[in-house]
This record gives structure tokens, C-alpha cells and sequence, in this order.
């Protein structure tokens, strides 16, 4: 099913969809930036969908959301709002949150300011938004700001200008990038990227390259003692092969936030090909499963 709610900003409305039985524990994705809802692939929606109601969603600027940065601009903070304003619009008073790359420091902004709407919280691809140093297995620390960087590869596609050659070959271009985010442990599936691209194309209606949440304000966005204080039950996803926030950030999560556990998902980067949609899927669902919502 699918349906307009408005954000949290007055005059934005945002695509949302559900799937799977209503009367189940809600379960929200929220992906990363510049990414659409269907940026959370079929076969994992789906494998989520036997246990819960999922409910997956267009931030802002992407997909068939408003597209309003350029006239009205808004900060980080608005789309971690945007999460509550989710939830609210479909009438969910709690539900379990997974959070992918932005995604994941949104749902630590709403596991700091809005624990009361969470059963649960799954985070991935992404760093803490904590000035807690990272304490090392032999008891040594490192500053936050001393953790490892992204991958070279990664900042120079990134730093490259975008140019409009057509459909096809944008959907070429986001397929090179895929490849460099899906790290080096798993053989590359371009023709599952191929597809989902062609697919968020569809979706969205044009090919057009977003960029607002690149320039959007990020200021405001540490929440260093509220997540040391966490009490929602919290789950983190080590990716080894992750290009974008290598290890050791997921350890650090782990650490920087209350009452979360890590586990890793072989092989896996900054990427949702195939071979990790199983393993993810039974974590996730692994951990919700343990969860028992209070009343």
C-alpha cells in the first residue's frame, strides 16, 4: 500500500510504503542520502515482510517526495524528524527502526530524542554521532576524529562533476558507483544494480542526480550522552568490507551507544547486493524477534 504523509516541515509530503500484514510489529526503513525508499531491495523487503509491517519511505529530494531544497532548505535534523513525522502519519506509535548510511545517523537521532517511539533500532553503514573515543580490544583509545576515513576510491567518484549524457548512461554511471561502494569481498552483481536502478528511475519519474543532502545543514547532530544512556535495544551491522565508514566504525557504535550489539555480516560493504540480503534479513529479524514491545 502506498500513500502521502505530510513531514515535519509544513508543505512536504513524502511517499510511503507498507507491506506485509497490518497487524504485525511495524518495522521502518530508512535508507540513505540522495536514496530512495527502493533503494531497500525486494528480496529483503520481502523476507522483513513475512514478520512484519514494513514500512519504507522517499526522504525529501528523492524518489516522488517533495523535492524542495532548492526554494526552501532544510537542515539533517529536519529528515531525522522526518522519521517521527513517518510514523506519526501512518498512526504508528512505536515501531522497530533500520537505518542504512544517513539513514543509520537518523535513527541515532531518533534513538537519542525519541526512544519512546522505538521497540528497537538496527544501524548500518554508518559512524556514531558520539565523541566517545574508540577503546581498541587491547585497551588503548582513538579519538574520533582519528578513525579511519572514507576509501579514496569512494571521495574521488564522489568528487567528480555529473554530467547529463542520457538515462542510460546515468544509470551506467550509478552502477560504477555501486561497484566501488559494494567493497571487494563479493563478486559484483551489475545486472541486480542495473535493474534496481532502472527501477528508481521509473519510480521517481526522471534521471535527474540529487545533491541536496550533501549541502544540507549538518549542524546539531551530536547526541554523544543521550546514546551512551540508550535503553532501546539496539543492533549494529560490521560490514568488512564497508568503504565508506570502514571498520573499526561499527565497533565504535557499539561502544558509543547504550544496550547495542554487534553483528557481522560477511563480505558485506556499503551496498545491498544478493549474497547479503539472507544473512541481513535473519539478523534483523534475529533481533526484533528477541525484542518484546512494552505496552
Amino acid at each position: 500500500m502506498q500513500q502521502f504523509i505530510d513531514a515535519s516541515t509544513p508543505g512536504i509530503r513524502l511517499w510511503t510504503e507498507q507491506r506485509g500484514p497490518a497487524d504485525a510489529p511495524p518495522l521502518l526503513l530508512v535508507m540513505g542520502a540522495q536514496a530512495t525508499g527502493l533503494g531497500w531491495p525486494e528480496p529483503l523487503v520481502d523476507a522483513l515482510a513475512a514478520h512484519h509491517r514494513v514500512i519504507r519511505y522517499d526522504h525529501r529530494d528523492t524518489g516522488r517526495s517533495s523535492w524542495p531544497f532548492e526554494e526552501q532548505p532544510y537542515r539533517i535534523a529536519d529528515l531525522a524528524a522526518d522519521v517521527v513525522a513517518v510514523l506519526d502519519g501512518l498512526g504508528i506509535p512505536r515501531a522497530h527502526l533500520v537505518g542504512l548510511s544517513l539513514g543509520g545517523m537518523l535513527a541515532q537521532m531518533t534513538l537519542a530524542d525519541h526512544p519512546d517511539r522505538l521497540i528497537s533500532a538496527t544501524l548500518m553503514g554508518t559512524s556514531a554521532l558520539s565523541t566517545t573515543p574508540y577503546t581498541r580490544p587491547d585497551g588503548t583509545t582513538v579519538p574520533v576524529g582519528e578513525l579511519p576515513g572514507i576509501a579514496p576510491e569512494v571521495l574521488e567518484m564522489w568528487a567528480r562533476p555529473v554530467e547529463d549524457h542520457g538515462a542510460e548512461a546515468e544509470v551506467e554511471r550509478r552502477i560504477a558507483h555501486w561497484r566501488v561502494l559494494a567493497g571487494d569481498l563479493l563478486p559484483f552483481d551489475a545486472g541486480f544494480f542495473r535493474a534496481l536502478e532502472h527501477r528508481v528511475i521509473e519510480h521517481t519519474g526522471h534521471y535527474r542526480v540529487g545533491t541536496a543532502h550533501g549541502r544540507a545543514d549538518v549542524s546539531g547532530m551530536l547526541r554523544t550522552d543521550a546514546l551512551a544512556g540508550n535503553r532501546v535495544p539496539t543492533l549494529v551491522i560490521a560490514a568488512p568490507a564497508e568503504p565508506v565508514f570502514p571498520p573499526p566504525h561499527p565497533q565504535h557504535i557499539a561502544q558509543a551507544v547504550g544496550n547495542a550489539r554487534l553483528v557481522e555480516i560477511p563480505g558485506m560493504g556499503h551496498a545491498l547486493p544478493p549474497a547479503v540480503h539472507a544473512p541481513l534479513a535473519a539478523a534483523i529479524l534475529e533481533h526484533t524477534g528477541a525484542v518484546q514491545p512494552a505496552g
